[in-house]
């Protein structure tokens, strides 16, 4: 039997190879048994077989045991990253700098980074370590890979390493050598991720490295209209996640006076946005993603939350755009009051959008007064199909327009208004016709900022390093400044937004791995002490760094116009007393002297994919599940939670009858009596929290985030009386923002809680928002 080289040279199968190749991945993975792989890869071998197919059964093989052990997930890695060595050597390529000539000589690389690393070549390719792979896990490695790594524009082998890579993106947003090793160990080490923009094309000839764009409304014209679709297309084509606003576009019925015709409202226009967003997808790369903000006022609210139903006039669907509610707290006090609320046409009250706080109440009731409004409906009712809408399609987000304008550091000087947030509901940023609001992030993350002892010292598994996160924010903080002034702009007013504010949005991802690592509850009040500290430390140490940065560069030029010019910081707009009062008055004093380089600076994103390259759970939220499936392009795997299969391993409780009692679980081990009670707390899911705990942390935090945070908040079957209660209580706790409302289709017969012959009366959208609202505490009665 003969195997195929990848020089297309034929040579007859040595068994052994196969073995040894395997075993030499092996090395530090006490759990893995290489001769369980090794067999596995020889059975699948043919005559003629290529040593491709073969390196890609031995690594399917290893992905699919990590269900058994965890750790096979890091020998799949180690295959990968051999058939990726060998992909890159068969170019000739046998250095970084090489790669990078190869890059550049294919239209990949720019001149600016060919320049400094041909500079810098000795030292930069004596720092690679490629040691360093091994710290992925298989599915990291597996994302990096297929959608990261540079590839040929033609024979799409790849042509760089994943350390290769890492290296690029740091010299690409370096200064000087010295920066770009540091900030390389930094990321190659999994310790900070700059977002998926950024590591697409760091270094590359068009260097869009911002996230997300956020699109102040059209002008109500047709030619405003038409411009904005075209500014949406152009950030969509770069990677930028839009989000844009359309409460100033008039509403249905209103008066054309060019025509003298009447106006069919803002559906057929998001209908056609709706299929701009599907068309450019940046290649096949990433589908382009944006989100629609309305206010509630806008005569055409309830249409617009139809948008999404999956029934009804397909006309009047928009399958592809997010869509998400910009709340003021006049309709949050209407509906506590079972008020009514009225909806205008924008034409008629244009100075609405641009009013927040106690202006706006003003206007909104002298516009009542003044016979203005279209036509008026219950308070309760429309946020009764709010709710609705969020619990048939997730979508329909809650955002709060008073506090994020209120809390918002831009937002010191009266015209500066926030009109909406981003497309994952993090970014709070002030925009008008002339200036788009640019955001740059990047995440750290938390579980490699946990120093784990070998033994329990004073009952404690482990520390979180405060000492450590101060060093990665502060490099953090100048990296994704130094994005701003690299960034390739798609349009004119994003350049002049960006260049003016400098806003950055510094996130981070892993806050569940560090509860498990220190074995904690994730609703616990140490976990909610540890999780506020660790947003105050962030805080105040990216503050830190850009008052530095600004001692050193110069202050953005907006400074004056902002909060922080007279003292104030975001914990003042939540009236939170932080820790150490005296640091942050000497902070507050500096700031007040020397400036800040940039006018926001923390924002926690979702970091779907850049949490995958780390090995982390995603942002701030809880785990989904003890057991889930990936998938990849080499097919779906089940993976176990590898911090309670450590748990377990330890009680000699890992056993196939366990792993099978998971799996009929769906992945809870609540209902596992062999597992101690105190580990069942630990190892709950997003489905057995108490999501008031979820908001109520996000509060906690809020204090010390300056943009806000994308809060996924979960109900397995949600009702109409659960989520007007949770998304009241998350306003009366001053949250700026929500994001998805996630939970889970049906794959049970459900149970019955109603004795036999017993009849239940069906309970209305609206009594259901009044029962939560009056009884929040038991809206249980509403199901």
């Amino acid at each position: 039997m003969g195997v195929t080289k990848r020089n297309g040279a034929h040579e007859p199968v040595d068994l052994n190879k196969i073995v040894r190749a395997i075993g030499r991945c092996c090395d530090g993975l006490h759990a893995v048994d290489p001769m369980r792989v090794a067999t596995r890869t020889i059975s699948g071998l043919y005559d003629g077989a290529t040593t491709r197919e073969l390196d890609e059964l031995s690594i399917r093989t290893a992905a699919l045991l990590t269900a058994e052990e965890p750790e096979y997930g890091r020998l799949a890695a180690r295959l990968l990253a051999g058939v990726i060595g060998k992909e890159v050597a068969a170019l000739d390529i046998n250095a970084f700098s090489q790669s990078v000539q190869r890059g550049h000589e294919l239209g990949l690389v720019n001149e600016r980074l060919l320049g400094f690393v041909q500079a810098n070549a000795r030292k930069l390719n004596d720092a690679i370590d490629n040691d360093l792979d091994r710290g992925f896990d298989y599915f990291g490695l597996r994302t990096l890979y297929d959608r990261y790594l540079l590839r040929h524009p033609t024979a799409r082998t790849v042509i760089e390493t994943p350390q290769q890579f890492f290296l690029r993106v740091a010299c690409a947003l370096s200064e000087d050598v010295g920066e770009a090793i540091a900030l390389y160990q930094t990321m190659a080490r999994l310790d900070y991720i700059p977002s998926s923009p950024t590591l697409f094309n760091a270094g590359t000839t068009h260097e869009q490295l911002s996230s997300c764009f956020l699109l102040d409304s059209p002008e109500d014209s047709l030619e405003g209209i038409y411009r904005r679709y075209m500014d949406v297309a152009k950030l969509s084509k770069f990677s930028g996640g839009i989000g844009l606003s359309y409460t100033r576009v008039r509403s249905r019925g209103s008066l054309i006076r060019s025509t003298n015709g009447l106006s069919n409202g803002i559906v057929p226009w998001l209908k056609t946005l709706d299929a701009s967003v599907a068309a450019v997808n940046q290649g096949g790369k990433r589908k382009g993603a944006a989100c629609v903000y309305l206010e509630p006022w806008h005569a055409d609210v309830e249409e617009f939350l139809e948008l999404r139903d999956n029934t009804g006039d397909e006309a009047r669907r928009t399958h592809n755009l997010n869509l998400a509610n910009w709340i003021p707290d006049e309709f949050m006090r209407r509906v506590e009051a079972d008020a009514p609320w009225s909806l205008f046409d924008p034409r008629k009250v244009p100075e609405l959008t641009d009013l927040w706080g106690e202006a706006f109440d003003r206007a909104y009731r002298a516009a009542e007064a003044a016979g203005l409004a279209s036509h008026t409906v219950k308070a309760r009712e429309l946020y009764a199909r709010m709710m609705r809408t969020l619990a048939q399609t997730g979508n329909g987000w809650m955002n709060f327009k008073d506090k994020s304008n209120r809390a918002c550091n831009q937002t010191a000087r009266e015209g500066n208004v926030v009109h909406l947030s981003n497309l994952c509901t993090e970014i709070i940023e002030v925009t008008s016709a002339g200036e788009t609001a640019v955001c740059n992030l990047g995440s750290i993350n938390l579980s490699h900022h946990v120093e784990c002892f070998d033994e329990p010292l004073h009952g404690r598994t482990g520390r979180f390093d405060f000492g450590k996160l101060a060093e990665t924010v502060r490099q953090a903080v100048r990296q994704v400044d130094r994005v701003i002034d690299l960034n390739f702009y798609p349009i004119d007013s994003a350049r002049d937004g960006n260049l003016r504010w400098r806003p950055v949005g510094l996130g981070a991802m892993g806050l569940q791995d560090v509860f498990f690592k220190l074995r904690l509850a994730f609703d616990s009040e140490e976990a909610r002490g540890l999780s506020q500290r660790i947003a105050e430390e962030i805080y105040f140490h990216a503050l830190d760094a850009s008052c530095e940065l600004a001692m050193e560069r110069g202050r953005h030029p907006a400074f004056t116009d902002t909060r922080a010019a007279a003292g104030e910081l975001q914990f003042d707009a939540w009236g939170v007393e932080p820790a150490e009062r005296e640091r942050w008055d000497a902070l507050r004093a500096r700031i007040r002297e020397h400036g800040l380089r940039n006018s926001l600076l923390v924002a926690i994103a979702p970091t779907a994919t850049i949490a995958s390259i780390a090995g982390c759970y995603e942002c701030i939220e809880p785990q989904v599940s003890n057991l889930f499936k990936r998938e990849t392009l080499s097919g779906d795997f089940i993976v176990v939670n590898r911090y309670l299969v450590g748990e377990l391993k330890t009680l000699g409780l890992w056993t196939p009858e366990l792993r099978d009692a998971i799996k009929l679980a769906e992945g809870s081990v609540q209902g596992i009596a062999a597992i101690p009670e105190s580990l069942r707390a630990i190892y709950r899911t997003a489905w057995e929290l108490p999501m008031r705990s979820l908001i109520d942390m996000a509060a906690e935090r809020g204090a010390f985030i300056d943009q806000s945070q994308s809060l996924n908040l979960f109900i397995e079957s949600p009702n109409i009386g659960q989520l007007s209660s949770m998304y009241m209580h998350a306003w009366k706790r001053g949250l700026k923002t929500t994001y998805y409302l996630r939970s889970r289709p049906a794959t049970r017969i459900a149970k019955s809680t109603v004795s036999a012959g017993a009849v239940q009366a069906p309970v209305s959208e609206r009594d259901a928002v009044a029962c939560s609202l009056e009884n929040p505490e038991s809206c249980e009665a509403c199901q």
